[in-house]
């Protein structure tokens, strides 16, 4: 038997609901999970979801409705968050594929909805076009939508492909031993698969590297420890709280002079944009004086 987690299933998508159904059951599809992501879908959803004992559905607003979510559908939302059949908030998120107009609102709209997520005890269904980056850094505030990721995955340990992709998380959110015990789960299922044998020999280089630059700070060796430190930055993938983490050690416990240099070809006009409250060059500049 089959779970379809996640489909839009509407009366102007199909003329005929019942032999959907029908049909989804005759394959051994047990259950639906229909997605309603607007004021008028989430009613007809529910109302689909009252006909069939076997669909549920995800209720929550989509980014394209940022528009016009107000208070009151706001409050909408949480009375039907209530319904019986109601198993999730979705799918939320962030789109900026047709531009970033409207990027501040949908962020806004977003967090609000996994904090009401996180008060309904409700696992999320995420919405993330062309917007990873913002999108890891609202779910690191809300970072119950990714532990219901993983108890997800705990249920079925051979899916190695979502493993997989968990671990990266952990990594971008500087989390080692999770990223690490996770990989380790994708190799118990497939030990000799390559990209996976090289994630976690990138997760352990990382944590051995780590403790070795630690040592060298506690033993004042900053010329040794500096060396490690930049190895690390270059290592770590994209913009992420793990390379600002190491970029700090780097700040308080180098010769300040070469870590401006080096920083400042580290660092890109690009990144200080996405991250304007930690201008590191600046923050250098004033230690240095």
């Amino acid at each position: 038997m089959f779970i379809d987690t996640h489909c839009h299933l509407s009366i102007d998508d199909y003329d005929d609901i019942d032999l959907v159904i029908k049909e989804n059951r005759n394959v051994e599809i047990s259950n639906i999970i229909i997605s309603g992501c607007s004021y008028d879908s989430i009613v007809e959803s529910l109302e689909i979801s009252n006909k069939y004992d076997d669909v549920f559905v995800t209720i929550g607003y989509h980014p394209d409705q940022v528009e016009v979510v107000d208070d009151e559908k706001i409050e909408f939302l949480k009375e039907q968050l209530k319904h019986p059949k109601v198993v999730g908030v979705g799918e939320i998120g962030l789109d900026y594929h047709y531009g970033k107009e409207n990027r501040d609102a949908q962020i806004v709209l977003f967090e609000k909805q996994l904090k009401i997520a996180e008060e309904y005890n409700l696992p999320v269904v995420i919405h993330s076009r062309d917007a990873t980056e913002d999108t890891i850094e609202c779910l690191k505030k809300y970072k119950e939508a990714i532990r219901d990721y993983k108890k997800a995955l705990e249920i079925n340990p051979k899916n190695t492909k979502n493993l997989n992709r968990l671990a990266s998380v952990f990594i971008l959110v500087g989390n080692l031993g999770e990223a690490k015990m996770t990989q380790q789960k994708t190799l118990n299922v497939e030990p000799n698969n390559s990209g996976y044998k090289e994630q976690m020999g990138t997760i352990e280089k990382i944590i051995e590297d780590e403790q070795k630059m630690k040592e060298k700070i506690n033993e004042n060796k900053f010329d040794e420890a500096e060396e490690i430190c930049k190895k690390l930055i270059e290592k770590v993938p994209a913009f992420t709280d793990l390379k600002k983490y190491y970029i700090k050690i780097l700040i308080e416990n180098v010769k300040l002079q070469e870590a401006l240099i080096f920083i400042s070809k580290e660092i890109t006009f690009e990144d200080k944009m996405k991250d304007s409250e930690f201008d590191y060059l600046t923050a250098l500049t004033l230690y240095f004086d």
